[in-house]
């Protein structure tokens, strides 16, 4: 039966490949649209997001519009056969309107108002802003809806940033009154505002942190950041509201980038399509070790990929460098294809750059581009491109195809915000996005496809579900966590989890809170280690997981009792050696794991989770061993698997085959049974489904 998904557009059922295209910057020259169009074509791009920053070039003045340019554009377009994401201009908004009307710019933490400039310097809850961009997305809807070149909505452009107006303060206390029903007497038990004697009288006393006033309010420093999250996306459904009648299949999509400040998992509920924008700095770190950040990288994806459980879109990367980081380094040979192609290998049904031709002028002239400022294909960096349309031509049969993942990591945005608040055990870092990831490059370096979810999704879809550092989490996730694992689920917490709910109190009667039943522990203690201090975690002879070793530990270590579960291994010294580390509890038909330290040799959590998920009945994409450093993702349509073997290792590897037949999608012939990887190089695979 097949698996596979419709694709983004029945226009365009191909993958996608292509780039922002700014033409608006290039009026004065026309002789540039037509070398564009018929470059795009040399390099086999088949679609470009345009308009995302065109607003003074739509509307000049308030109320005269100026679509000729567009119309030529789109046109042109449509007369060659290639596509385009057609974008509301809103993030960057136009001078005559700052100068007019001041309070759609932004007010910051200090209670100033910004002056004129940059981008998404606009105020989310200003009236005036969202008549003005709705009147204008409704012009631009009205006339392009049925473009034949458009394929889709793309609505403004990296969703980020807060405001501190006075209309953004008295939003903010309407959605607390209507969060804590009306009474100030339930906000302050949910902030435990009697601290420092900070209970609140009256609702007009509330205003959002700032450096001269609150800041220690951990439960208002939550709900704000929930606040500025959900008017963020308030905005993004009243863009997509002025847009989204004129044509009601036209699929609409905003451009993520993991801004830590909006919950990205709720603004994909409004989105047809999730996309999002990957900037991974490719030899950034010592002797140019790029597996972790693949890893990182993978995760992301999968992230992504998860929102919907659908194919997503590669929205922005870069064809070679930025111009932002610390330090812009090139790609090296291999890396762009292989980079491009580790999205797809992920779930995504498109590879589009930032951006399609250098900039002349401004902050960005120096930001890679698929043209370089000399304007021509003889280039390694158009070369590279060219190569990826190519193969993403030949890639047709994986669009809509899906990953069947039967293991789930947590990732909660209000818990990573909690625990960046937080202050207690190791103020100089906790690092939870560090953790998540070390847990999650163990199953990536296994091939194990993985999504990455939050604690109130299904659960009852996965075998085996890990929640790094679950520090904030309500007794209502807590009894679901705890039935799935009854129920037969294998669950994995560590250390710091089960702390607070979801106001930021501590959880009462012993941590980890609501999750002590389900681990079978009480965590009565946990410290933060200097970087200069190490323990380690001593395995116990003949454990249930029959792994053996000695592993150093470090940074956070938890001292817990047993209640129920059985001891793994234990700490190897300081006072508390000897203790559980390790922990297994054996709930009705499930099994839930607890990890009370973080270990340092990445070595034990491969080794761990090969031997929980082979608990747990579950398989790898291929059953061979992979090399450190290459991994082998899994798309499928349910007759066909189609398998990216990638190798970020940085040296020259090989992979054995799992003796099944297997082809090679470039080539179209049989695959060897050594599958040789070169330095930055992948390899893809495509095999039968076995029946059942």
């Amino acid at each position: 039966m097949s698996k596979k998904l419709p694709a983004v557009s029945s226009k365009a059922p191909v993958m996608l490949h292509g780039a922002d295209y700014n033409p608006e910057q290039w009026l004065r020259y026309p002789e540039v649209l037509r070398e564009d169009i018929r470059l795009m074509k040399l390099a086999g791009c088949n679609v470009m997001s345009v308009g995302i920053f065109s607003w003074v070039s739509l509307e000049p003045e308030e109320g005269v519009f100026t679509f000729d340019w567009l119309d030529h554009v789109l046109d042109s377009f449509a007369e060659n056969g290639i596509y385009a994401f057609l974008a509301t201009p809103s993030g960057a908004r136009p001078a005559w309107m700052s100068e007019k009307y001041p309070e759609v710019l932004r007010v910051e933490r200090n209670r100033v108002r910004n002056l004129h400039g940059f981008r998404h310097n606009h105020c989310y809850t200003s009236p005036v802003y969202r008549d003005k961009t709705a009147t204008l997305n409704a012009k631009l809807a009205e006339r392009y809806a049925h473009h034949p070149a458009v394929i889709g909505w793309h609505i403004s452009n990296e969703f980020g940033g807060e405001c501190h107006c006075d209309l953004c303060q008295n939003a903010f206390r309407e959605w607390l009154k209507a969060k804590y029903k009306g009474s100030l007497d339930e906000l302050n038990h949910a902030w435990w505002a009697a601290f420092w004697s900070h209970t609140y009288t009256s609702w007009e006393q509330i205003d959002s942190p700032a450096p001269h006033g609150e800041t220690q309010v951990h439960g208002l420093n939550l709900d704000w950041r929930r606040f500025v999250s959900e008017r963020t996306i308030d905005f993004c459904r009243h863009e997509i509201a002025a847009v989204r009648d004129f044509n009601p299949d036209l699929p609409v999509t905003t451009n993520m980038h993991m801004i830590d400040g909006i919950d990205y998992r709720e603004l994909a509920k409004i989105l047809d399509v999730v996309s999002w924008d990957a900037y991974p700095e490719w030899h950034y770190t010592e002797n140019d070790d790029d597996v972790r950040l693949a890893a990182w990288t993978a995760l992301n994806h999968d992230m992504f990929r998860s929102f919907k459980h659908k194919p997503f879109l590669l929205m922005e990367s870069t064809p070679s460098l930025t111009n932002w980081q610390s330090v812009s380094k090139l790609k090296r040979p291999g890396m762009h294809k292989l980079s491009s192609l580790q999205a797809v290998a992920h779930g995504s049904d498109s590879v589009q750059y930032f951006q399609w031709r250098k900039s002349r002028g401004s902050s960005e002239k120096f930001h890679g581009a698929v043209l370089d400022h000399s304007g021509h294909a003889e280039t390694r960096v158009f070369r590279d491109v060219a190569e990826v349309g190519k193969t993403l031509a030949g890639l047709t049969e994986v669009v809509g195809t899906v990953t069947p993942a039967e293991t789930a990591i947590l990732f909660d945005w209000d818990n990573r915000w909690a625990i960046k608040d937080a202050q207690g055990i190791r103020n100089s870092g906790l690092k939870y996005e560090e953790t998540v990831l070390q847990h999650y490059r163990a199953l990536w370096e296994l091939g194990i496809p993985v999504d990455v979810i939050g604690s109130g999704d299904d659960l009852t879809r996965y075998k085996l579900v890990i929640a790094p550092m679950l520090y904030l989490i309500s007794e209502e996730n807590g009894q679901r966590i705890e039935k799935y694992v009854e129920q037969g689920g294998t669950f994995l917490a560590t250390y710091w989890s089960g702390v607070v709910g979801e106001t930021d109190l501590c959880h009462l009667g012993g941590f980890p809170g609501p999750l002590r039943r389900t681990l079978g522990i009480w965590a009565e203690e946990t410290e933060g280690l200097h970087s200069r201090d190490v323990n380690g975690l001593v395995l116990n002879a003949d454990n249930a997981l029959k792994l053996s070793g000695d592993y150093d530990a470090h940074e956070i270590a938890e001292l817990i009792h047993l209640e129920g579960a059985e001891a793994l291994g234990y700490y190897r010294s300081d006072f508390y050696a000897g203790q559980p580390a390790l922990t297994l509890n054996k709930l009705g038909a499930g099994r839930a794991y607890h990890l009370a330290t973080r270990v340092k040799d990445a070595a034990f959590y491969v080794e761990l989770y090969a031997a929980i998920t082979a608990k747990a009945g579950i398989g790898r994409v291929l059953e061979s061993e992979l090399p450190a450093g290459v991994t082998a993702q899994l798309r499928t349509d349910g007759e066909h698997d189609y398998i990216f073997l990638q190798n970020f290792s940085g040296t020259e590897a090989s992979v054995t085959l799992d003796g099944l037949v297997y082809t090679d999608l470039e080539s179209g012939e049989a695959a060897p049974e050594v599958v040789a990887l070169p330095v930055n190089g992948l390899v893809m695979l495509k095999r039968k489904v076995a029946q059942k």
